[in-house]
């Protein structure tokens, strides 16, 4: 209501510094909650930004790593030998990005991941086809690992990953849209461990820090990259602040001209709850996301297919040769009872019902709820 109320269009700083300089600190606020390195900060040699979606933020660092290749490489001709690297847990939205960036779709490889690894992206399987497309003459450009993957919250192994990126000189970009909330508490930080080795970050606060539609944060080491990419310069916005280049100007850190007020709702979130209470909220929802799955491994009916991770259970009735449809019908019948709504994944060509917890007023009550009419839908199923 602020931010709309204020309607404040904050797309260089003169036309509204507390807009800028209220961004430029709650990111690294949140940085520090993160325990980012000082590179990825404002206080230290970097900068954030916020977009509206991961998508958002995923077209501007491509778009940054594509130009500085294609002035290494010598001109726009290359860009047909550009490379993207993900695994085929990684959002979808990268390769919609990929493709808005102008990197050609048969140049996106997705790199298969198994129950074997807990859907986590081998740094050996990137490394044989990276050097696969070396030997083809292709130029490997950028990676994305992620902390959190949408159909299982798979973890990618960050510091391995790192150290491939850094030796075929990949841009790498931490996907945490989901699970990276998740690492202000102590005990997940972990997760983050060779952060330091990517070139940018971005989380989301909207999906699971009490944060409301639309708030993306992106930390980037070298926001020059960005700016270089992305900058206009017209007459009609040259100031003196800007010429000086002593201050932020949004708009060169993202894909249009105008933005909302985003920083003023992370900062009431922050300072409302602070950062005790956030780590609550966190652990509160992974808490019980533990009891439910707790409660499906009771039922013989039923059966976890990966590990939790977070805040996140995949499960699903076990299989009968003839029943092939049945958890697709049973997760229709628990939605169109409009008590709850849960979504699905395929992970190695097996359906699964994804149980995620992170809203704001979820209690240990409608957990319960929710697994008995799970089990009373899948009673009449059968």
């Amino acid at each position: 209501m602020l931010c709309s109320g204020f309607n404040v269009v904050g797309f260089n700083w003169i036309s509204s510094p507390a807009a800028t300089e209220l961004e430029s600190i709650v990111l690294d606020w949140m940085g520090k909650m993160l325990k980012l390195p000082s590179s990825f900060l404002f206080s230290g040699t970097g900068g954030g930004v916020l977009h509206g979606s991961t998508c958002e933020a995923a077209v501007c660092v491509l778009a940054a790593a594509r130009d500085k290749a294609l002035k290494e490489l010598g001109g726009w001709e290359n860009i047909t030998k550009l490379v993207v690297y993900a695994s085929d847990q990684t959002h979808f939205t990268f390769q919609k990005a990929a493709k808005l960036a102008g990197i050609p779709p048969s140049n996106f490889r997705l790199i298969e991941t198994s129950f074997s690894t807990g859907f986590s992206l081998s740094p050996e399987n990137l490394r044989f086809a990276i050097e696969d497309d070396i030997k083809s003459g292709l130029v490997p450009l950028f990676l994305c690992a992620t902390i959190g993957t949408t159909p299982s919250g798979a973890v990618d192994p960050i510091a391995e990953l790192g150290k491939v990126a850094m030796e075929f000189k990949l841009w790498l970009h931490i996907d945490a849209a989901y699970a990276g909330s998740g690492c202000i508490c102590p005990e997940l930080r972990h997760y983050l461990d060779g952060v330091e080795l990517a070139n940018s970050i971005s989380m989301n606060p909207h999906k699971w820090f009490l944060t409301n539609m639309d708030c993306c944060c992106l930390w980037i080491k070298e926001p020059k990259l960005l700016v270089d990419s992305l900058s206009t310069d017209p007459e009609i916005l040259r100031n003196n602040a800007s010429k000086s280049k002593a201050v932020v100007d949004y708009k060169d850190w993202q894909i249009a001209l105008s933005r909302r007020f985003r920083a003023l709702k992370l900062w009431v979130v922050i300072r409302r709850h602070g950062l005790a209470n956030l780590m609550y909220h966190i652990r509160s929802d992974i808490a019980m996301a533990k009891r439910f799955e707790a409660l499906v491994g009771e039922d013989e009916r039923f059966e976890i297919v990966v590990p939790r991770k977070f805040a996140l259970v995949c499960f699903r009735l076990k299989p009968k040769v003839e029943e092939e449809d049945l958890n697709c019908k049973l997760l229709e019948a628990i939605n169109s009872s409009g008590r709850a709504f849960m979504s699905h994944a395929v992970l190695s060509g097996i359906y699964v019902i994804r149980c995620a917890i992170g809203t704001t007023l979820t209690q240990q009550h409608h957990v319960d709820a929710l697994w008995k009419l799970i089990q009373d839908k899948a009673q009449s199923l059968l």
